[in-house]
């Protein structure tokens, strides 16, 4: 059963939230008819599903006769972008889902998938840990032209530190990169209708998470380490997640800043260009980099970057997805504090939201004393605002408790589609392929027809010559940095200086 928790002790005291009464927000409704498996599926490939096994499954949500009504927020979303942006903690909008933070949701989840299925994850490929396409053409192959974002870099992470079951390496002697791997984006909202529609221009960073396995949890020591971003070292967060985003490699072109250096000097890029327009940082990931999507929203607001150079705050929001837990209860504390925004959806049968932080984490009310009087050394909590989700409540979904699929993004963001609040059952509302679910897993019932493991690349990527023999062609060489990485990451360090003496 799908349900809902709020964390208790994620209060904004800077805000009051006040609830529209239902006729400001909804002058009608939208009447929908539960979708069922014998209703319109958008698979054209599908077949007709109209057997006593699709019938039988529509037992599952309510009957065809009763309609699920569900209100469509008839505000426009720049109206009121801040509050479905986390400014009051959701309050109001999740049981039941308010329309655009459902569908805002999906789209950032959508961006985090990008990084899975534009990543080259084949160990046979020379271009092994790379990405598949130069960042002019991003967005266009993946058939997400249309979303009105331009990549402004990639970012990179030097492979040689001690989370192996991660990154992924090519097998052959001659390769694009011997110590680094692509991690991700930064993009930012370029076309003047979708900044209009957002009300804001939104940058957006989105991480990538374990491609194939679950093996690196198994890497994760649990060892606490300081953050060192601020004065405070009783923030600690995992070393594991510390050394990814911190280290870096000389001799490496793509690794010679470190992925932290990458997103601060980017983000300080970013915000002097549109120094005078309304801003947002939204940063996304899956997996690993739910984790790393959270600790580069603690370490932007740590750094003070969130602030435009008349003081104006920019609010950042982590749309998080079957993240593991990142720091200790010192480290959520300051996110509080920083105001960082923090969704989290996850799905209830799924390990890796669980860890680490298994005897001391935030369910346990003893966990401050735990931390801060007996110092246990694996104390962990998790940040923000979590949806909790339940593939069996899908009846399109196996009844698996494959670890695999549980943690499977496409399949998270197919259970979105269809949460209509606690106790509700599932229903799709944005009638979203389900046919996406298999598209990196065998996760969705025989009866649909749809075949697992289903995305690749035509041919693998092999062309054919004027000779008529099949080879692999040569990529363009992918961007590394700036040229002025480092006189933004300096900019970045005076900066946070100057605002730290301010406030003193």
């Amino acid at each position: 059963m799908a349900s809902l928790k709020l964390s208790s002790s994620f209060h904004d005291t800077t805000h009051t939230f006040q609830q529209p009464s239902p006729k400001q927000i909804f002058p009608k409704t939208l009447k929908l008819h539960v979708q069922t498996p014998n209703n319109s599926i958008t698979v054209s490939s599908l077949p007709s599903l109209t057997s006593k096994t699709h019938i039988q499954n529509s037992e599952k949500l309510e009957n065809e006769e009763e309609l699920q009504v569900f209100t469509e927020d008839h505000r426009p979303l720049h109206q009121i972008w801040p509050e479905v942006q986390g400014s009051s903690n959701w309050i109001g909008l999740l049981d039941p889902m308010n329309s655009h933070l459902r569908r805002e949701i999906i789209r950032y989840g959508e961006m985090a998938q990008a990084c899975y299925d534009s990543f080259d994850f084949d160990p046979r490929s020379k271009y092994c840990g790379t990405c598949k396409y130069i960042g002019t053409h991003f967005f266009e192959k993946l058939d997400m032209a249309d979303r009105g974002y331009s990549i402004h870099r990639y970012l990179y992470a030097t492979s040689n530190i001690n989370l192996p079951n991660f990154f992924q390496k090519s097998k052959l002697s001659s390769v694009w990169s011997q110590h680094a791997n692509w991690m991700g984006y930064v993009a930012v909202a370029t076309d003047e209708n979708e900044i209009k529609r957002l009300g804001r221009r939104d940058v957006v960073v989105a991480w990538r998470g374990t491609v194939t396995y679950l093996e690196w949890i198994h890497d994760l020591k649990d060892i606490l380490h300081p953050a060192h971003f601020s004065d405070d070292h009783s923030i600690k967060i995992e070393s594991g997640f510390f050394d990814l985003y911190t280290s870096k490699e000389h001799s490496c072109h793509y690794c010679s800043f470190s992925a932290r250096e990458q997103i601060l000097s980017e983000i300080k890029r970013i915000k002097e260009r549109y120094e005078g327009e309304k801003l947002s940082i939204t940063i996304t990931g899956h997996s690993l980099g739910a984790a790393l999507a959270l600790l580069s929203a603690y370490d932007i607001a740590e750094m003070k970057l969130n602030f435009t150079n008349s003081g104006e705050k920019i609010p950042i929001t982590v749309f998080s997805f079957s993240g593991p837990r990142v720091g200790n209860l010192k480290f959520k504390e300051r996110c509080e504090n920083l105001g960082i925004k923090v969704l989290r959806i996850v799905n209830v049968h799924d390990k890796v939201p669980k860890v680490p932080g298994i005897f001391a984490n935030e369910k346990n009310k003893h966990q401050k004393y735990i931390e801060e009087k007996i110092a246990f050394p694996w104390s962990y909590a998790h940040v923000g605002t979590e949806i909790e989700l339940d593939h069996f409540d899908s009846p399109y979904l196996k009844r698996t408790k494959d670890i695999s699929c549980a943690h499977n993004l496409e399949a998270l963001l197919h259970l979105v589609d269809g949460y209509r609040g606690r106790g509700r059952g599932f229903s799709s509302v944005t009638k979203r392929d389900i046919a996406l679910v298999n598209k990196s897993c065998d996760f969705l019932k025989e009866e649909y027809g749809v075949p697992a493991y289903w995305r690749q690349d035509e041919n693998k990527g092999m062309v054919r010559g004027g000779d008529g023999r099949w080879i692999l062609p040569e990529r363009p060489r992918l961007d590394s940095h700036p040229p002025d990485t480092a006189y933004y990451l300096e900019q970045v360090l005076k900066f946070a200086t100057k605002t730290t003496l301010n406030a003193l």
